[in-house]
């Protein structure tokens, strides 16, 4: 049996601040239906209440010094998948995971440097010793890149194979330069073709150069980060190393995230009761937001984002108030961009029965939005997989996107005849984006074509096994590679 060790900044239900989370939450058990032996590691924030076995101390070289901690394991909750905890109270015991009052913390290469050197010692102590070790994002980002350099001569690490997949090019870890002894590689791999990028220290970039296999969340963005468009300033070596790039879509935990087991909404519903059950959650929704019930049907829009430019959200204040002028109605739940924070609200005091805002990551709130609007907007500037637009289509609930990254791989437009799953627009402009609301809107005045379009979507699937499959095959054929 293939054994896999997942390592990621944020696994829900211990920690998260996005997408990241809910699919380390979804992904390993995927894997195991699938015969696959896998287990994840994460730090262990301050948050993380789970019940735990103490596994004792471990000692981590950081430059010319050793920092203690200790290492402890719990279970994903329902699932039996083994987490281990690196824990180190003065690294990892803070209010927030990787920034505070919108600052980075300015010790992120010395916290997840931490991390990545306690990963190690998981393996090197014998509590799980992966034939794969599939590292997220760039706090991962170091473990790839050390099983190449640092210890390329252990005589178990040096043999591991590794993947690792990109969830945001924007966020690649970048420091400068005198930090570079924090993570113990040697200068000989700080150069442009190794860890070297303007002068800086880019984990993102060592870990594309030395990971076996790159994978990101959707085909789109796989070959959207290969242009300078999208690229972040990886394009090129994406380009040069494209042969071990591929795009993997991100799935739906559908026992979390469907109307018909969902316990956080209103009411329960199926394709059978859609209509009804809308009602039901809409009425909740609006009471949950302070908004007037209107005197006749008309659409309530839905948007959980993170508040910031890259999510199109300023876009979308832009065509608020055409939106309400149409008889629309609008929830939003997030937080992100001081400036876009007060921009919403701002129309929340201006239009308080027609739109609600909620400035805060609420889980609950998340899935009674899923469950209450009928349309849902995501006019993101670049999407690497998105997964709300995927919830969205299971609750019956109509997407509008941007044609990016993956919601073109998961929302098709609908066209005259009337097929397709959302209303898709391409350029990246409030007019655009009107005009795919006011698509929707008339559709929305067609009951009957609407329902069909809402059940169209509910037939989707979208299901983590899928892509459990696809990573399956990779896995495989890196242990091809070994031998």
């Amino acid at each position: 049996m293939i054994k896999i060790l997942i390592a990621a900044s944020e696994i829900d239900p211990f920690a998260k601040t996005g997408g990241l989370a809910d699919a380390m939450r979804s992904l390993p058990p995927a894997l195991r239906r699938q015969g696959v032996e896998v287990a994840l590691v994460m730090p262990k924030y301050r948050q993380i209440q789970a019940e735990c076995e103490d596994l004792g101390e471990i000692q981590v070289p950081i430059e010319d010094t050793s920092m203690t901690g200790r290492l402890a394991r719990t279970e994903l909750p329902g699932d039996k998948v083994p987490v281990y905890l690196i824990d180190q109270e003065k690294l990892f015991h803070r209010n927030e995971l990787y920034t505070e009052k919108g600052k980075d913390y300015p010790d992120n290469l010395e916290r997840f440097t931490f991390f990545c050197r306690g990963v190690m010692e998981i393996i090197a102590r014998n509590y799980f010793r992966p034939d794969v070790l599939h590292a997220h994002d760039w706090q991962a980002a170091l473990l790839p890149i050390y099983i190449k350099t640092v210890y390329a001569d252990h005589p178990v690490i040096g043999r591991i194979k590794s993947v690792f997949t990109i969830h945001n090019m924007a966020y690649q870890g970048v420091f400068p330069p005198f930090l570079y002894p924090v993570t113990g590689i040697g200068w000989e791999h700080f150069h442009v073709e190794a860890l070297e990028f303007y002068n800086q220290l880019n984990l993102m970039k060592g870990a594309i150069v030395f990971a076996d296999a790159v994978t990101t969340v959707s085909p789109t963005y796989a070959r959207e980060i290969q242009t300078r468009e999208y690229g972040c300033g990886l394009e090129g070596v994406l380009l040069k190393h494209q042969k071990k790039v591929t795009g993997v879509l991100n799935g739906v935990d559908y026992r979390v995230w469907s109307p018909e087991v969902d316990t956080e909404i209103a009411a329960r519903y199926s394709m059978d009761t859609l209509e009804e059950g809308k009602k039901a959650n809409q009425t909740a929704l609006r009471k949950e937001f302070g908004l007037r019930e209107p005197p006749v049907r008309a659409p309530l829009f839905g948007v959980i984002s993170r508040l910031a430019h890259q999510k199109g959200l300023d876009l979308l204040a832009a065509v608020l108030p055409s939106l309400i002028r149409r008889g629309a109605q609008v929830v939003i739940l997030g937080k992100g961009e001081p400036p876009l924070e007060e921009t919403y609200r701002t129309l929340q005091k201006q239009f308080p029965e027609s739109c609600g805002v909620t400035i805060a990551f609420d889980n609950r709130l998340a899935h009674q939005i899923e469950a209450g609007a009928d349309i849902f907007l995501m006019p993101s500037l670049y999407e690497p997989c998105g997964m709300n637009q995927m919830y969205s289509l299971r609750y019956g609930t109509v997407p509008v996107v941007r044609a990016t990254g993956g919601l073109v791989d998961t929302v098709t437009d609908v066209d005259e005849a009337g097929d397709g799953t959302g209303f898709v627009f391409e350029e990246p402009t409030p007019a655009a984006l009107l005009e795919a609301c006011e698509r929707a809107i008339a559709r929305f005045e067609d009951r009957e074509a609407w329902l069909a379009l809402a059940r169209r979507g509910m037939r989707m699937d979208f299901s983590w096994d899928r892509s459990a499959q696809e990573y399956q095959r990779i896995y495989q054929s890196l242990m091809r590679m070994r031998g």
